[in-house]
């Protein structure tokens, strides 16, 4: 028997604008430490040693959409998946936790899921109280962990906690709502109730056992798209069609609020308390009360400037930020966007995101930078029938072989080899030469090297949107 860890990262963490976007969300970011949320996620049973042993990878439930940028930053910190199951839609993390169930039911594993988005700065006290809800699991429970609060939170569900078990958990009394700042303050006064942390742990079996009894047409759409999926290199790939036919519903509301009121069922709810340093980073204001601090409370990342500010965090990408007289603010700074907010209203961040998408603006979605599984680019500038843009390839990675119908494109080598084919011709491209592809040729872009290729696009044409190409050839599975 093992612990297998389970990372869901489908969340798109909108309140996180605009840093966090639909393509590129909160946990591929770097928001506390060097590392990225996702990579910190799976790094946090390195050392564990409880009662069961580790399972040497992770099984990670992902958008398809970022499925190779999940894929190379598990690889960069030595946690490559084996099992990167990749969800065609969201639909919230039941059925994503019943995929992962479905993926581990050969070994029935207890499976310890964690959302990838999540900061536990205290690792020690985190595996602790892991190793503390081993022994439910294993007789049959579904745990969850419920993290002791520290103050009147209003911006948390909480759990009400019941008798003492045998097991060493405490039984779950209630699941309670976001609470106002006067209940919470009595929830905490209390010491009855704990902030519901969104992990979980329970054999895969047992979770199987609880969705088909307690939520049919999910398990039954999960089991069907499970069966009539595929498996491409380490990503696992379930039927669209039927996963979109399940019901979407979070693991709380379809299973863990349903098992104390289900006679006969067998399978019990419990939680156990955790104090481990724990967020979910929900919003910029609690990215503030967690980060490193100044003597005047204010909390910097990138070149940033203070004078006579206070209690203001500031994130700057691509340029010097300079703050004079600020109390309480948040700003953040993009190359194509920049959100200044008071900081007790950065819930309301969202309400922007929702505005952009109704506008079909692209920074909704996208960051002016891509990822793409070849490495990346940045389009620096544009007009009216141009476009230039900053490409970089990785190592050993070769773009489509493609053409478009509306655009030329000159390219410029900047660093390393590239290896181009134009037409007929295949060779190779060294620093500060060039090449023209001209409207309609095949073309492809490689980097033969072992060194990353950075070149410099220019694109002109009477259409330059990335739907204008037609792909001959694609290693990475591409239409």
């Amino acid at each position: 028997m093992e612990l297998q860890p389970v990372i869901l990262s489908g969340g798109s963490g909108t309140r996180l604008w605009p840093l966090s976007r639909e393509q590129y969300p909160k946990q591929l970011l770097a928001l506390v430490g060097e590392e990225t949320m996702l990579q910190a996620t799976a790094g946090r049973l390195a050392g564990f040693g409880g009662r069961l042993a580790v399972a040497q990878a992770p099984i990670v439930v992902c958008n398809e959409e970022y499925r190779f940028v999940t894929a190379e930053q598990l690889r960069a910190v030595g946690r490559a998946s084996r099992d990167i199951v990749l969800e065609p839609i969201g639909r919230n993390t039941a059925p994503a936790l019943t995929l992962a169930a479905l993926a581990a039911q050969e070994a029935d594993p207890v499976l310890l899921v964690m959302p990838a988005d999540h900061v536990i700065r205290d690792l020690p006290g985190f595996q602790k109280a892991i190793d503390e809800g081993i022994p439910a699991a294993l007789e049959g429970a579904i745990v969850t962990f419920g993290i002791v609060p520290t103050h009147a939170e209003t911006g948390y569900g909480y759990i009400r906690c019941g008798a003492d078990r045998a097991d060493g958990s405490k039984a779950i009394a209630a699941f309670v709502e976001k609470p106002d700042a006067a209940t919470a303050q009595r929830y905490l006064d209390s010491g009855d109730y704990l902030w519901n942390s969104g992990l979980f742990m329970v054999k895969a079996s047992v979770w199987l056992k609880a969705m088909a009894q307690l939520q049919p047409a999910m398990s039954a759409a999960c089991a069907a798209a499970w069966a009539g999926g595929s498996r491409d290199a380490d990503f696992v790939r379930v039927d669209k069609a039927l996963f979109q036919a399940c019901p979407s519903d979070s693991i709380d509301y379809a299973v863990m609020e349903k098992l104390s009121a289900t006679d006969g069922l067998g399978i019990a709810g419990c939680v156990v308390p955790m104090s481990a340093g724990w967020s979910d980073v929900g919003a910029w204001d609690a990215l503030w009360q967690i980060a490193d601090k100044d003597a005047s409370g204010n909390v910097a990342r990138g070149d940033v400037l203070f004078e006579d500010s206070r209690n203001t965090l500031v994130y700057a990408q691509d340029r010097m930020v300079a703050c004079v007289g600020l109390d309480d603010a948040v700003i953040v700074e993009t190359p194509d966007a920049v959100l200044v907010a008071r900081k007790d209203k950065t819930q309301n961040v969202k309400q922007i995101v929702a505005a952009l998408k109704a506008g079909s603006r692209s920074q909704a979605s996208a960051h002016r930078k891509i990822h793409r599984p070849w490495g990346w680019y940045d389009s620096i500038d544009n007009g009216e029938r141009f476009q230039v843009k900053r490409i970089v390839v990785n190592p050993g990675a070769r773009l489509s072989l493609q053409m478009h119908h509306h655009r030329a494109e000159h390219w410029i080598v900047v660093k390393g080899t590239a290896e181009v084919t134009n037409g007929e011709k295949t060779f190779l491209l060294g620093e500060n030469e060039s090449t023209y592809i001209p409207l309609g040729h095949v073309h492809r872009l490689a980097n033969p090297g072992k060194l990353p290729l950075e070149i410099i696009e220019v694109q002109s044409g009477s259409y330059l949107g990335e739907d204008d190409i037609v792909r001959f050839e694609d290693n990475y599975g591409r239409g």
